[in-house]
Order: C-alpha cells, then structure tokens, then sequence
C-alpha cells in the first residue's frame, strides 16, 4: 500500500513539473520574478505599456472584463462601456489567471485589492481612469441579537471615525500594505462577559482578511476584534466564499459578514451598517515585462512560497484531516442510514416507502452545493451546528440515498427462490436475509459502493461555500495569500487522490473478504479443516 501510494504521488509530482514546463504555465502561474522584490509603487502606467494596448476604459467597448461574483462593481461603470462581456470569478486572483492566458481583457476591482495583487504579479498595470467609487459596510445577522450588535457597531464606526483610528488603520493595512510586515502586532484582550459573536469572512483577500499560521489576520480582522474588546464579546471568524457571506447573515447564522458594498436593493432585506472604509474601484490589464528569474529558480521559489513559508503546508494538512473527517463519518453514517431505510422498506411498507422516496427524489435533484447551502443558512440557520457537522449530515443523506439503491439493486438480483428455501429450511426472516441473501448480494453492490465513496470524497470539495476549512478550501487560501495557483492546485490534487487510494483499498479488502470467488482455498476451507 505505502509502495502505490509513494509511486503514485512521486509520479503526479514529476507529471506537474514537466506540464508547467511543456505547456508554458510557468509564466503566468510562476509569476513572482523577483525574490525579495521592491514595493511596488502607486502608479506603473509610465513603467510599463499595456500588452493589448488598452489604455482608456473607453477601450473596454466589445472586450470581455473580470469581475468577483457578488461584489456589483459592474454596476458602477456598465453605462460607460457598450458591448462588453462579463465573465464572473470566485476569487480575485482566479481573474489575474483569466487574464494572463487571454480569456478576458480586462479585470475590475478596488484599488486596495490590486496593489496587493503587483506584489507577487508585477505584470500587472492599472488603467489610470477611475471607474467608480464603493462603500463598504458591514451586515448585521439577522437574529435576536441583530438590533444590540448593529446599534453597538454603528457606535464604534462613527467613534472611530471621529477619532481617526480608522484612518491610522487604513493607513497600516491598506495605504502602506507590505505581506511580509503587516501583521496585528497587539490582539486586543476581551472579557467575553457578553458571550461569543461569529463573523464571516472570506479569509483569502489581502490585505482585509487572510489566514496565516497564527490564524486570521487583516484590516477587517484587527477591526473587529477591537470591536469585540470594546463592547465584551469573544469573536469567531468564519472564512466562506465571499458570494456566500451575505445570505449567510441574512439567514442568522453568522453575526457579522464583512466587506459588503453598499447597495440600496440589498439594503432592502439586509441591515447594513455606516460604511467602515471606501474605496476607488480601477480596471487591470496585462502590461509587459521583463522576467529576471529563470524557471527552475521561480519554481523553487514558488515551492518555497506555497508550503515552507509561514508554515502553511500546516493548512493543507488540516484540511486534509478535516476533508478526511467528513468523507469518513459521511460514509459511516450514510451505509447505516441507507441500509436503515432499506430494512425499513423492503416489506413495502407504504409510509416507509413514501417518506424514502420523497428524500430520494429531493436529493437527486437537488446540487450538492445548493443542497449544503439550504442545511447549512435555512434549516440549521439559527442553530448553533458547526458547519462540520452540517457537511456531514448532508453528505449522510447524500450518501444514505445511495446505499438504499444499492441494497435494491444488490438484493433484486438473487433470485426469490433462495429466500423461500431458507425459510423452508427454519430460518427466520432476518436470518434468511443476514445470512443468505445479504452475503450474495455484496458482491453485487460493492463495485458501485467502491464508486459512490469516491464520488463523495470529490463531493466534499464544495463544503467551502458554507465555510468548511477543507482540503480545498485550504488551497483557495493558500492561493489567495501568494498569488501563486500551480504547486497549491497540484498539492490538493495529489492529496485528494491519496485519500481516494486510501478508501478505495480499505473497500476492496473488503470485497475481497465477502467474495468466495476471490478468497484463497485456505481461508475458505478453514471452518471445514477445523471440524475435522
């Protein structure tokens, strides 16, 4: 077992290293050029001329533009522009991806989110009209604390503002942004008499919210946490696909959702505090430049960026375990409850039968995704489940279902006659089952159980959007944190195919032990040798 899992991983890794370099990623996903590179400065449109000469935004007629799913900007600057394209990204640095291989022209975004971006993507220019301006507020949850935390934080925001300390804060995260030096350097000490508030994030856009090995960090992280020292509360901080924040709060699970952009229709079903920060929005575009190192120094360098600085191959380890975690019990639970629901109905019991076919059809018809988003923000909404164990009783049902149509396949296909002889031979109901056709119909159904836990181990990898820190949530982080996609997509993908190798072995051995046909002679003669 170690053997194939050490060949089969050694075999990924040296099949990634010779596509980054066959294929060209190097360039875009080896983009940082420099080790140690300088600040970038506020404006590169005198260093470097735009590759596809796109220089106004009046250009932008008939191009295809980046924006991040949820964030509206569009609307600030979609009068200004005819014809254009919008293609929809989940994260930001999936636009500088998108642009360097030429699917769009051009990307939008704040100001503060692309010299960020210059640090490790160099190439990159901003045009020098602004294309609007956006407000960002916070969201109050919607539940029976939403008017005390919206009054308390409404306060905080104007003191702050009277005082000047968001603007020192701004300054520090934003204004004079460096990631190898900005870092809360004093986490505020709370008394947590008022209890817990849990505030959602996305946890993977600099310089606001980020993981590093101490935790979450950024603007919006040091801002709340003073928020919670001030008015007595412990915080949690939950990083989720930043699409999913807002109706995240709006169902009440989460206290707080940050960096929403003020907008009056969402306004209209959400309560949304005084703007905590502004911000010009500019369009990116890719612009020439020089690279200074050579391929197999960038890739070493990448490589060092990905899992030893920071320590962050710590994060793909986590969420493995926690990738791991909600696969296993998933199945453990799910076998029993779909083998549960066949026991119940495989007398045609009609109110066992209606209520299973009923969460068949639902399930079935239902994307996982959506599935995990109406669990996790409507049913279990209010309630205080981990969103770990809301994946797991999902994935449960998920799971559950499709062992119940392998026990009717399994089982239909051995002929009736053999339970009628069973019974005619004393056995009991649950003995002719257990005992006769249960073992038989194994070998029918193990195949298709062997490729039901491999599909729900890939499931899993959507859980982010209800903000589990899974395996490739983990990534997304990693990748948000450095710019850099290839080693951090190529390490989640050699991890999910380890754990698959690992089930799938633990299930074979299993097949094997129920098939006489590919048991050894001694393990099946060993209860005949025994009586003689």
């Amino acid at each position: 077992m170690k053997k194939i899992i050490s060949r089969t991983f050694s075999f990924l890794l040296a099949l990634a290293i010779v596509f980054g370099a066959v294929l060209g990623l190097a360039p875009s996903a080896f983009a940082a050029q420099t080790i140690g590179a300088s600040e970038p400065q506020k404006s590169n449109a005198k260093q470097m001329e735009p590759k596809n000469g796109i220089t106004t935004i009046k250009q932008l007629d008939n191009k295809k533009i980046g924006v991040q799913t949820g964030v509206l900007y569009e609307d600030e600057i979609k009068d200004e522009i005819e014809g254009e394209e919008w293609a929809y990204y989940k994260m930001p640095n999936d636009m500088i991806a998108a642009l360097e291989a030429n699917k769009i022209d051009a990307y939008l975004i704040e100001e503060v989110g692309f010299y960020a971006q210059r640090y490790e993507h160099p190439e990159l220019m901003r045009l020098e009209e602004k294309a609007g301006q956006s407000e960002f507020a916070v969201i109050v949850g919607n539940n029976e604390m939403q008017k005390q935390l919206y009054k308390e934080l409404e306060e905080y925001i104007a003191a702050k503002k009277a005082d000047g300390w968001l603007d020192k804060l701004y300054d520090y995260w934003v204004k004079n942004w460096n990631p190898n030096t900005c870092k809360i350097e004093n986490i505020p000490q709370t008394t947590g008499d008022k209890g817990t508030v849990t505030i959602a994030i996305e946890g993977g856009y600099e310089p606001f919210s980020f993981e590093t090995a101490e935790g979450f960090s950024g603007y919006d992280v040091e801002f709340m946490m003073n928020f919670c020292a001030a008015y007595g509360y412990k915080w949690e901080f939950h990083a989720m696909e930043f699409d999913s924040i807002a109706p995240a709060c709006i169902s009440g699970k989460y206290n707080f959702g940050m960096n929403i952009v003020v907008d009056e229709e969402r306004a209209e079903d959400s309560v949304l505090t005084d703007w905590y920060y502004v911000c010009d929005l500019v369009f990116v575009v890719e612009g020439e430049n020089e690279m200074t190192m050579g391929f197999f120094e960038r890739m070493a360098y990448n490589f060092n960026k990905t899992f030893i600085r920071e320590d962050r191959w710590k994060l793909f380890a986590e969420g493995m375990g926690r990738t791991m975690m909600i696969t296993v019990l998933s199945i453990i639970f799910g076998t029993i409850l779909g083998f549960a629901a066949y026991m119940a109905c495989r007398h045609g019991n009609k109110i066992a039968n209606a209520i299973t076919g009923v969460i068949n059809w639902l399930i079935e018809g239902i994307p996982t995704v959506v599935f995990l988003m109406i669990l996790a923000f409507v049913i279990f909404g209010r309630s205080k489940l981990s969103t770990d164990w809301v994946s797991i009783i999902g994935f449960t049902f998920i799971f559950g279902c499709g062992m119940y149509g392998m026990l009717q396949v399994g089982c239909n296909a051995i002929p009736k006659g053999q339970f009628e002889a069973s019974t005619a031979l004393g056995y009991s109901d649950s003995q002719s089952f257990f005992k006769i056709i249960l073992p038989q119909a194994a070998k029918h159904f193990l195949p298709i159980y062997k490729s039901n836990v491999v599909s729900l181990i890939k499931e899993t990898s959507v859980v982010g959007y209800i903000a589990v820190m899974d395996l490739t949530k983990m990534g997304d982080l990693v990748r948000s944190r450095t710019y850099l996609a290839f080693f951090a997509l190529i390490a989640v993908a050699i991890l999910y195919f380890i754990m698959e190798a690992v089930l799938v072995f633990i299930v074979k051995r299993v097949q094997i032990s129920v098939d006489p046909r590919r048991r050894s002679r001694d393990k099946i003669l060993e209860g005949i040798k025994e009586a003689e």
